[in-house]
């Protein structure tokens, strides 16, 4: 076993990981931003309280703690953790998958099987789930940041539930904010309105929200910095809009809505973040 695993067995990260790792919460209380699920009466909560886990999908944007919320779940119910990557995995990654989960619930063990990506499954490959969470032999865990009514087989959506992961509000990423600080032993060189900027830029990313503050923290700054110097350090971030994907379907009906509810702020919003993404003005 390599140094990295062994700080990761431990939940100790090595001092030269990134900050987003070493800032990686090590129990569900300290996850933010998804209270709803989390918090006290909510279902993932009561699943943990139960000591029984059942299959879910995780749908959310970038940033907002799906892998960190598996590899929690199965710390808190006393499961097996295993992870695959539907981008890096295949059938053979899968079979031993299975093969290794089968071999430790016969020893008593459970298993959870954490999928990244789930939807980059083709439909034969997510039937191939089936018989072994319906066996019992892994409970399932996708993550997916695309809508699974399109994307899951809806044999596997029928035995699983989704679980909606909302992208992460200001007060949440405050909370990481003052984590990267009390982590780093100092504070962002930022004035108030760069801190809001710095926030605003991550759009609902936490991991985005610490990478960029890694960079802060690096700097060699006598003065905080405004608003206009932190735009000249940090490049602005491409919007995340992706025309044939479930963003855009998301925003041109959060569009519409803001039109009929008479709200210019919104409505300008949404114009502006598709038109940055590069969408068709006619389409609009």
């Amino acid at each position: 076993m390599s140094m990295t695993d062994l700080f990761e067995a431990s939940g100790i990260h090595p001092p030269d990981a990134p900050l987003a790792d070493r800032l990686r919460p090590r129990s569900l209380d300290e996850v933010v931003g998804q209270d709803h699920l989390l918090g006290e009466g909510g279902p993932i909560r009561r699943m943990v309280e139960a000591g029984r886990l059942g299959s879910m999908i995780l749908w959310g944007p970038p940033g907002t703690g799906k892998t960190t919320i598996a590899r929690l779940l199965a710390q808190a119910a006393g499961y097996q953790f295993q992870q695959i990557s539907a981008v890096f995995s295949g059938v053979a990654d899968l079979k031993k998958a299975f093969e290794q989960a089968r071999m430790r619930r016969a020893a008593g063990q459970s298993t959870l099987l954490f999928v990244d990506e789930i939807h980059r499954f083709n439909r034969a490959q997510q039937d191939g789930f089936l018989p072994f969470v319906e066996e019992g032999i892994v409970t399932l865990v996708g993550a997916t940041t695309e809508n699974p009514s399109f994307e899951l087989n809806g044999a596997l959506l029928s035995r699983s539930q989704v679980f909606v992961l909302k992208r992460l509000d200001d007060a949440a990423l405050d909370q990481l904010l003052i984590r990267a600080e009390a982590q780093e032993g100092k504070a962002l060189p930022l004035t108030p309105e760069a801190r809001q900027a710095l926030t605003a830029l991550a759009d609902g990313d936490g991991r985005y929200l610490l990478t960029m503050s890694e960079v802060l923290f690096g700097l060699d700054t006598a003065e905080p910095l405004d608003v206009q110097a932190l735009a000249g350090i940090l490049q602005k971030r491409a919007p995340a809009y992706d025309k044939s994907r479930e963003e855009r379907y998301n925003l041109i009906s959060a569009l519409h809505k803001s039109v009929r509810g008479s709200d210019p702020d919104a409505a300008l919003y949404g114009l502006a973040r598709m038109l940055n993404g590069g969408e068709d003005p006619l389409y609009l």
